[in-house]
């Protein structure tokens, strides 16, 4: 818990930048700005924006953002010194920097004597002034500069005096930051600290000017930009925040190049929440959890669903005892309340599951159940026999609340099915097939007949069932079929294995699971869109009680 007196950390994110470099992920100008004002709403004060000049998509996204700027926000543009044996003045790139028309620019430079010779193939000493002349010049032109030391550590460790010179010559040239990157995400949390601890000592003698060149300049702020590569960059953050970082570097959900970089949506509430500093307000960390799922929507990556924090599972109890101890007390099974990152408690229902889950599941969904009633027991039992047979609820809560209306003898008869065939024309050399679904159901005594065509069986059936129903259900307009996802159970009896069909819908605000399951794929797939439908005009015809009794 932060306090009025809790130290101060400051979050930058480059999830538009370094976050974009992650394979197989691409975002458009459109997205990116979606992104940049959904950081802005949680309380990011810095957000790297790109780099521009390197690619059109960056060039316009910081002109956009010039004409409709962030509230709260610093965006920042990304850049590298110049090249070596030219001039500031005269680089190209770094005009496009200024025409970005930020107030901070971050510049990266090269730490690694290595990389130096080996990469830049130049001198160690113009390397130097690369740094000096870069920042120089950008700070001439009104620029505020935070200096991302690349490769830092690894530098450090091989020599430790040049890696030392390359933060002295920035700080001499008005940097504000220098943030210490691992760059190749080798470095373990001891090695962080001490090396940090190291840091923020020789650079606060620097700024009380024990060294003469530098003996003008404020005392530099350190900052920590760690990579995932040994699954370490959240550690290793933490380690070098408390070693005496004041700024952290990550990205959304962790994305990154290769193993990806520090995920601020578990940075950010280890930091906030038990270590004690203040990164954003209480309000915006419980926007922490619909900010992530955001970016992941945004990206089209699906969401991790067992993220630390943020994940669908990251507060989801399936053992019995673990259950029942947190419905008497939650401390028992969970480091934090999950509410206060924008999460919620979960009791999944599967064949462990005792009596108590299916207690705290039926309770979730507004149903009270006899504990000493013969339905809660017919329920688990029922439960414990269909996933014999290879249903799953853990994900298909859906499913199971109408399983449970079924057993207590309330489960609202909606339509009732007469039966569906489905015809499909394979057509060579294309991906998806002509399909044609007939249905025939009846709603209020009434029979209908409906077809229709879809690029594949289930988006037939789905929609020749849509065109019955809608008549009696106008509802049913606003529900999607969002997913679809297909499992073998037994693949060892070939052609007769058993499929499991998960269907996910939603109606724009809401998103709920069904389950299928048969030897016949396309009777699996009937029965997750069926009770998909269902449970989205249970949910309909719920909330219009409610607003009877309301009212």
């Amino acid at each position: 818990m932060t306090t009025n007196s809790s130290p101060q950390l400051w979050l930058y994110d480059t999830t538009l930048r370094d976050g974009t470099q992650r394979e197989g992920l691409s975002v458009s100008i459109e997205d990116k700005l979606r992104i940049a004002k959904r950081l802005d709403q949680l309380g990011i004060p810095f957000i790297e924006g790109g780099w521009p000049g390197a690619n059109p998509k960056d060039v316009q996204f910081f002109w956009q953002l010039q004409e409709d700027p962030l509230k709260h926000a610093e965006i920042v543009a990304f850049c590298s010194t110049r090249r070596p044996n030219t001039t500031a003045a005269t680089e190209p790139m770094l005009q496009a920097i200024l025409a970005a028309g930020t107030r901070w620019v971050t510049i990266f430079g090269k730490s690694w004597d290595l990389h130096v010779t080996a990469s830049l193939k130049t001198t160690l000493e113009e390397n130097l002034a690369m740094i000096r002349d870069t920042i120089e010049y950008l700070r001439s032109q009104g620029r505020r500069i935070i200096y991302d030391a690349e490769h830092w550590f690894d530098g450090y460790k091989h020599n430790p005096d040049y890696a030392l010179q390359t933060l002295e010559a920035a700080i001499a040239s008005g940097a504000e930051w220098l943030v210490l990157c691992d760059t190749n995400g080798g470095t373990l949390p001891h090695e962080i600290s001490q090396i940090v601890q190291d840091v923020v000592k020789v650079t606060g003698e620097w700024g009380v000017g024990t060294r003469k060149e530098s003996s003008q300049s404020p005392i530099p702020q350190i900052g920590i930009h760690t990579h995932n590569d040994s699954e370490m960059a959240v550690a290793n953050a933490i380690a070098a925040v408390m070693a005496g970082a004041k700024m952290v570097q990550g990205t959304i959900n962790g994305y990154g190049e290769r193993c990806g970089n520090a995920n601020l949506c578990s940075l950010i509430p280890n930091l906030q929440l038990k270590a004690g500093y203040s990164c954003i307000t209480e309000d915006q960390l419980t926007q922490l959890t619909e900010a992530s799922r955001f970016v992941s929507e945004v990206v089209n990556l699906a969401p991790d669903e067992h993220a630390p924090f943020v994940g669908r599972s990251a507060f989801a109890h399936k053992g019995g005892i673990h259950v029942s101890a947190v419905e008497r007390n939650p401390l028992t099974y969970e480091h934090i309340q999950p509410e206060q990152v924008g999460n919620h408690r979960r009791i999944v229902i599967s064949e462990q599951s005792g009596l108590s889950n299916v207690l705290a599941k039926a309770r979730s969904f507004g149903i009270e159940l006899d504990q000493l009633k013969a339905e809660a027991k017919q329920i688990l039992q029922r439960l414990k026999d269909l996933e014999s047979e290879g249903f799953q609820f853990e994900a298909a809560e859906a499913s199971f609340v109408l399983l449970m209306h079924e057993a207590l003898g309330d489960r609202q008869q909606f339509f009732e099915i007469k039966g569906f065939q489905v015809h499909c024309d394979l057509i060579e050399g294309k991906e998806t097939s002509n399909a044609l679904a007939t249905v025939k159901v009846a709603v209020d005594g009434k029979n209908i007949l409906e077809a229709a065509e879809g690029n594949g069986p289930v988006a037939a059936l789905d929609a020749a069932l849509r065109r019955a129903l809608v008549n009696f259900y106008p509802q049913i307009a606003t529900f999607d079929l969002t997913d679809y996802k297909v499992r073998i159970l037994n693949g060892h009896t070939g052609t007769a294995a058993k499929t499991r069909v998960l269907v996910e819908s939603g109606n724009g605000y809401q998103r709920w699971t069904t389950v299928g399951v048969s030897t016949n794929i396309l009777e699996a797939s009937y029965q997750a869109v069926v009770e998909g439908l269902e449970y989205g005009l249970l949910l309909h015809s719920q909330a219009e009680a409610a607003v009877k009794a309301s009212s």
